[in-house]
């Protein structure tokens, strides 16, 4: 092989699709760097949990993120890349994650998980149930329920945000995840 090649790994998907990938790109997925470096990786590397379409998506977020590491690219430029690459639909931003997590590609698991967690941010319960198409399996009656039990927190409680409450009781002093 010749100095300026690299060397090249096959990953195959769960439909059966293979990619070769050049193997400092695949190896920003832990998953797949354990079975390298443990000598697993004779042939095509299976990843039975991730489907080629996705695999595709995690494959280009690699290959830039390696090309930033390598290159040096502006912090500003990857961020506006990664706001492109996630203007997805909301089935491959959760096969993303789940892609993401199976590989332990932490730096994408931790985009997609914030973009889920922009998209709840300062909702009510209805609008993240609208959100996400939850049903809403609790009666009325058990929902005033569970809101008598959990009052305490918001008695004298003074907004520090949108989402951040301080309260008199020393109970509470942390982000409120039910507002």
């Amino acid at each position: 092989m010749a100095s300026n090649e690299m060397k090249k790994i096959t990953l195959k998907s769960d439909d059966g699709e293979t990619f070769e990938v050049e193997e400092a790109v695949a190896m920003q997925s832990q998953t797949i760097k354990h079975m390298v470096e443990g000598d697993c990786a004779n042939g095509a590397i299976p990843l039975p949990n991730v489907t080629s379409i996705i695999l595709a998506k995690v494959i280009e977020y690699c290959k830039k993120h390696h090309e930033e590491d390598v290159n040096g690219e502006n912090k500003v430029d990857m961020k506006n890349w990664d706001t492109g690459f996630m203007k997805v639909d909301q089935s491959t931003l959760f096969d993303l994650i789940l892609a993401a997590n199976y590989l332990k590609i932490k730096s994408l698991l931790d985009l997609t998980c914030q973009i889920v967690a922009n998209m709840i941010n300062g909702k009510t319960p209805e609008a993240i149930r609208e959100t996400f198409n939850i049903k809403n399996d609790i009666t009325s009656k058990k929902e005033e329920e569970i809101r008598k039990e959990n009052q305490w927190p918001f008695e004298d409680a003074k907004p520090l945000s949108s989402n951040i409450f301080i309260s008199n009781d020393t109970r509470v002093m942390s982000p409120c995840f039910v507002c």
